[in-house]
């Protein structure tokens, strides 16, 4: 067993008094988002040439900070929400704006960005499928540091374990050895989904190939990181469908079946 490097969540604490309180707090997990949305926007600027963008600096952070970060924000806590925690929406009408309760949903993410890209691309002229070529080779930066910041966080544990790299973690009410899964899925969607899609797969005139294997390359690398996490309370109950299948792995298969259709699509 490994000792569980116990950090604190809170990255940075400004003291202040008045009415926020005796200091106002930046959690690594926040910063996950903004430095993950930073790196991705500079890498996209790095890749315009590679890509055939003609995109101003502006437009750029409007298409990453605004249609991208804003829109996965809005859509991975609706997705949380419904497809995780509706009993609690129903509990409470405000639920949904309480993201400081309960977390987000990554294929929620995804669905939101989808819509803002969209939006985005229509309105500036461009083509859906060309602006997602460009930006999902640098979203694993973002995954990366979202399973650190959960890590760190001692959320989304894995499943008990005896192996010699397990580790208790501080949130766990059982105290049992686990499975560092969110390491796991750090390593998969993060770093072997990065390479993946950015030394193995180049930008095609086949516009949607790389967007199709992120889909696909996400579904596979969550699915098989589900196997070893913790499977998630569904509306508050244990949930594992055909006694073997997550939440997650569930709600991936649709994003595999839909990156298969975008690659085999004429």
């Amino acid at each position: 067993m490994i000792e569980y490097p116990n950090i604190d969540p809170v990255a940075i604490s400004i003291p202040i008094s008045g009415f926020w309180g005796e200091s106002i707090n930046i959690y690594w997990y926040g910063l996950a988002y903004v430095v993950g949305a930073y790196l991705i926007y500079l890498r996209m600027l790095q890749t315009r040439s590679k890509f055939n963008i003609q995109m101003e600096k502006n437009d750029a952070e409007d298409l990453v900070i605004v249609y991208g970060l804003l829109c996965a924000v809005i859509g991975g806590r609706l997705g949380s929400v419904l497809f995780y925690d509706f009993h609690l929406q129903l509990q409470d009408p405000f639920y949904f704006l309480k993201i400081y309760q309960g977390g987000m949903s990554f294929h929620g993410g995804v669905i939101g960005v989808m819509v803002g890209v969209w939006i985005f691309a229509y309105r500036k002229g461009y083509k859906f499928f060309q602006l997602t070529d460009w930006l999902v080779p640098q979203v694993p930066i973002a995954l990366f540091l979202g399973r650190i910041a959960n890590f760190i966080n001692a959320e989304l544990y894995g499943r008990p374990t005896d192996v010699s790299w397990g580790m208790i973690f501080p949130s766990d009410p059982e105290g049992l050895v686990r499975h560092p899964s969110q390491l796991y899925e750090a390593f998969l969607e993060g770093i072997v989904l990065y390479i993946l899609l950015n030394y193995f797969f180049k930008p095609s005139s086949n516009a949607g190939k790389l967007s199709g294997i992120f889909l696909i390359g996400y579904g596979v690398a969550r699915s098989i990181a589900e196997i070893f996490r913790t499977p998630d309370l569904v509306w508050g109950s244990d949930f594992l469908l055909f006694s073997f299948l997550t939440q997650g792995q569930i709600l991936s298969i649709p994003m595999i079946i839909l990156g298969v259709i975008i690659l085999n699509r004429k």
